[in-house]
């Protein structure tokens, strides 16, 4: 079975709690690990779900904020449902007799 697989990016919500409420607070606590990132970098790594992030940032960041980085990034995972087809046995369609077919109407004025 499918599953899908989804991830939540909590970098926003370990500053709030550390206290750290601008984004750019976090460029000098990066700077001091050797991590150079300028103002719209750090914005959109804290601000947006991030699609890849270096092992590196997420080290310095898993030491500024002193957590592992499944409290960084929680997942999720589902099982994916299938979409029953009218094909599939035990589905609930009947087949029509198409070798009846109505008959045409005749609309007379009067």
């Amino acid at each position: 079975m499918k599953r899908k697989v989804d991830y939540q990016w909590r970098l926003a919500e370990l500053m709030a709690a550390r206290g750290l409420h601008n984004t750019t607070d976090l460029i000098p606590l990066l700077g001091e690990r050797d991590i150079t990132l300028s103002r719209p970098q750090v914005y959109r790594l804290v601000n947006q779900r991030p699609e890849r992030v270096s092992l590196q940032v997420i080290a310095a960041l898993c030491d500024i904020f002193e957590c592992t980085p499944a409290d960084l990034v929680t997942t999720t995972a589902a099982d994916v449902r299938r979409r029953k087809t009218a094909t599939e046995p035990g589905s609930n369609v009947v087949s029509l007799d198409r070798s009846v077919r109505p008959r045409r109407a005749n609309i007379l004025d009067e």
